[in-house]
């Protein structure tokens, strides 16, 4: 996936912070960076000082620079005019495109000399104005979209609304990112109550929340506050693209069992009221597997088929209602009561896997 970090010169962190983030990012392979140039509280003296610096240390790391931008960002930079040539100079690679510009705009900066390419707003953007691109003749090859973040408690977008408007952009072929608040480390400020896309993950777990992006089709995510902590930099970094990963507790200590619970599946296109079946399980399975820990299942267990099957050990499923106990079917693993909600994003076709926390 391509996920990055936001920096935010002027703002919160001093020069070196900002640096050491940039370092940190790129050791993990996060491969994109989003500022802001267009923040009221920004001490635009402090951003002209800094901007260069901490663009030119991205650049080094090949970092694709994206650059929230409207009318307002001619005034913090000091530009008389709103040319592509200088956001080139400085190293940004890509243009956030905020209020301010009309679809003709869009249209006609999409065909740029300067392989500058130009980003949506994802979370204003309509079928009417899509259309409405689609007319001007916008050059769709160089675009992508990224949904707004929210610093005011209560007014992030619903998962609804999210989900709707990504649909309506990859219909048109177009990738979406979102944001996501650091909980454990420095929240932006002037409010400092995170910048989450979603209001739902105002307060919830950094790791939780991007796999729930992931889980809504979202194609990149972001840390969008100051700074954040290396492990959530981590979880970042160590995404899964399209697909649905689910935290649990592991209860076997067969190794076939823990080799097959490692593995990345694909739910059955038919459809089972009570379970998620895995379309590869038995086919992935190496060894047999006896009986153990035939308790039992739960919304949330992950089970087994044990060799009392017969041509059926080694199904592993998902229970999504629960069932009782059966000597041929093992409970393997319990996905996480946090992470129960995700099981529902597991439609069929889609790929899913299990991680278990230390």
């Amino acid at each position: 996936m391509q996920n990055g970090i936001s920096i935010y010169p002027g703002l919160d962190n001093t020069l070196s912070e900002n640096l050491a983030l940039i370092e940190t990012a790129a050791a993990l392979g996060l491969p994109r960076l989003f500022t802001s140039l267009h923040i009221p509280e920004t001490d635009p003296d402090a951003l002209k000082r800094e901007l260069g610096v901490l663009l030119k240390a991205a650049c080094a790391h090949h970092m694709e620079i994206i650059s929230d931008v409207s009318p307002a960002t001619l005034t913090l930079l000091g530009l008389k005019e709103f040319n592509l040539s200088a956001f080139r100079m400085l190293g940004i690679t890509t243009l956030r495109l905020d209020d301010g510009f009309t679809c003709e705009d869009i249209a006609r900066l999409s065909h740029n000399s300067q392989h500058i390419r130009l980003q949506l707003n994802a979370s204003t953007m309509t079928g009417r104005l899509l259309q409405k691109l689609v007319d001007a003749k916008t050059d769709f090859s160089s675009i992508d979209a990224l949904h707004n973040f929210y610093p005011r408690t209560g007014t992030g977008l619903s998962e609804e609304t999210l989900a709707r408007k990504t649909a309506m952009l990859h219909k048109a072929g177009i990738r979406v990112g979102a944001f996501l608040p650091s909980l454990a480390g420095r929240r932006r400020s002037p409010l400092r109550d995170g910048l989450p896309t979603l209001e739902d993950h105002r307060a919830m777990p950094t790791s939780l929340a991007a796999r729930h992006l992931v889980a809504l089709g979202i194609d990149s995510v972001f840390l969008a506050d100051a700074l954040p902590t290396d492990e959530e930099l981590r979880c970042l970094a160590s995404l899964e693209d399209n697909q649905v990963v689910l935290a649990a507790d592991l209860l076997t200590r067969d190794a076939a069992q823990k080799h097959l619970l490692t593995q990345t599946f694909t739910a059955r296109i038919d459809e089972a009221r009570d379970a998620v079946r895995a379309q590869e399980s038995r086919r992935l399975l190496q060894g047999n597997i006896a009986p153990e820990h035939t308790a039992e299942r739960p919304c949330g267990a992950v089970t087994i088929d044990n060799s009392g099957y017969g041509r059926y050990m080694g199904e592993l499923e998902i229970i999504k209602n629960g069932q009782p106990a059966d000597s041929r079917v093992n409970v393997a693993a319990q996905v996480k009561e946090s992470d129960r909600f995700l099981i529902d994003y597991i439609s069929p076709g889609r790929r899913f896997s299990l991680f278990f926390p230390a």
